[in-house]
């Protein structure tokens, strides 16, 4: 039995691609997580200043993760009902709060605070700005996804770079100046939220007005999607670890001053963006599943090597698991959008947010298991988490992946 995909006519409302709008949310994407990579990227010069263990590091990355996480299903579920055009910058002005927050937090629960508020500005933005990049999109789903997507992963390749430039040399109020960003960000979701509030009108549909509720899900597309929330799960968990301990890992383990590492940082999370942008478009040439068995599973014999490996070799691992890894998310997010039609806000806050979740919780476990026994230990039992690729082999078949076959086949 197969699964059911709405056709691409019942999507949404834009007739064909749309990229100036594309453009701009995927520039808003990185102006927002590029104010939100500020605050992993700072955790050295955080440690340092407010004498915080690995543990405390980890709890910032939870409450951040947290409050990314569990308000973008509930975001979602009610943009689907209730379109909302002018969130998207509302969204941006909460980063912005915790942005200057964070620039003069001097305690451990007032960093807490900062990651909190910069937390709740990304639970508003993703789902909606999800919505409105599949409306943009003309048929062309993942690839949409992916170039929203991408600007997201760059702002968070940028962010340690200008963190190791600016922030370390300069000291934490100097993170009140990337307030420009957030600014800058708030400006172009106000064009584009003018644009989705009239794209909406013009088919009928008014901003705030509830909408009709969309029909309930199979059970086939129920199973669906709980493997995709944990290949998710397998996904960030890992990604968020190493994102937040990899700069302590090479000073550890490498005696890299701190400036170094943060660069080299740079280089993991700009292989996550190129992954981001190609894992789309191959799912639309090729089919999704065949993306998700390759992002996965594909990335566990590097993954196994990563905490056995000199130092030349753990960059380059870590480069191909973040390029390989990342290029899962726009894949998955499109899968379970056309597995649930009607849902857009609600699947892209639901697997935006497990994102989050998931990633905060492994910041924190990981910050736990290095307190208490290593780095180095930390990794090796991250190591084994792409191994969970396999319930792939458990997808029940949908139509799209028959008619990928079929075209391939003549």
């Amino acid at each position: 039995m197969s699964v059911q995909i709405a056709p691409r006519a019942a999507a949404g409302p834009a007739a064909g691609l749309v990229l100036p709008v594309l453009a701009g949310l995927s520039l808003s994407h990185l102006l927002n997580d590029l104010v939100q990579s500020l605050l992993p990227s700072v955790y050295p010069l955080l440690k340092a200043e407010l004498h915080l263990t690995f543990a405390e590091i980890g709890l910032i990355t939870f409450v951040f993760q947290l409050t990314a996480s569990l308000l973008q299903p509930v975001v979602g579920f009610a943009t689907d009902r209730r379109p909302r055009p002018f969130s998207l910058a509302f969204g941006m002005a909460c980063s912005l709060t915790g942005l200057m927050l964070l620039s003069r937090a001097h305690s451990l629960w007032l960093v807490l605070l900062a990651a909190a508020v910069i937390g709740t500005g990304s639970s508003i933005f993703h789902p909606e700005a999800s919505r409105v990049a599949r409306m943009a999109a003309g048929g062309r789903f993942g690839f949409a996804q992916s170039f929203f997507q991408v600007g997201g992963n760059t702002g968070q390749a940028i962010g340690p770079l200008l963190a190791a430039l600016v922030v370390v040399p300069f000291g934490q109020s100097s993170i009140a100046w990337f307030a420009a960003a957030a600014l800058a960000g708030m400006a172009v979701l106000s064009a584009i939220g003018r644009w989705y509030g009239a794209r909406l009108a013009a088919h009928g549909v008014v901003a705030g007005a509830a909408r009709a509720t969309p029909p309930e899900l199979s059970r086939n597309a129920k199973i669906s999607i709980l493997i995709l929330l944990a290949l998710t799960f397998s996904k960030n968990f890992y990604i968020a670890g190493l994102q937040s301990f990899y700069a302590f890992y090479l000073i550890q383990k490498f005696n890299l001053p701190i400036q170094s590492a943060q660069l080299y940082l740079f280089v993991f999370l700009f292989a996550i963006a190129a992954g981001t942008l190609l894992g789309g478009p191959i799912g639309d040439r090729f089919g999704r599943k065949i993306v998700l068995w390759v992002s996965i599973l594909g990335v566990l014999p590097f993954s196994l090597a990563l905490p056995y490996a000199g130092f030349e070799m753990t960059i380059a691992l870590t480069a191909v698991i973040g390029f390989i890894m990342a290029s899962s998310f726009p894949a998955i997010v499109v899968y379970a959008q056309e597995l649930a039609p009607g849902r857009v806000g609600a699947i892209g806050g639901l697997f935006f947010g497990f994102a989050f979740g998931t990633g905060g919780l492994g910041a924190a476990l990981l910050g736990v298991f290095a307190d208490y026994t290593s780095l180095d230990f930390g990794f090796k039992l991250c190591a084994f988490l792409p191994a969970i690729g396999l319930l792939m082999v458990f997808m029940p078949r949908t139509e799209q992946s028959m008619q990928h076959t079929a075209a391939r086949n003549n």
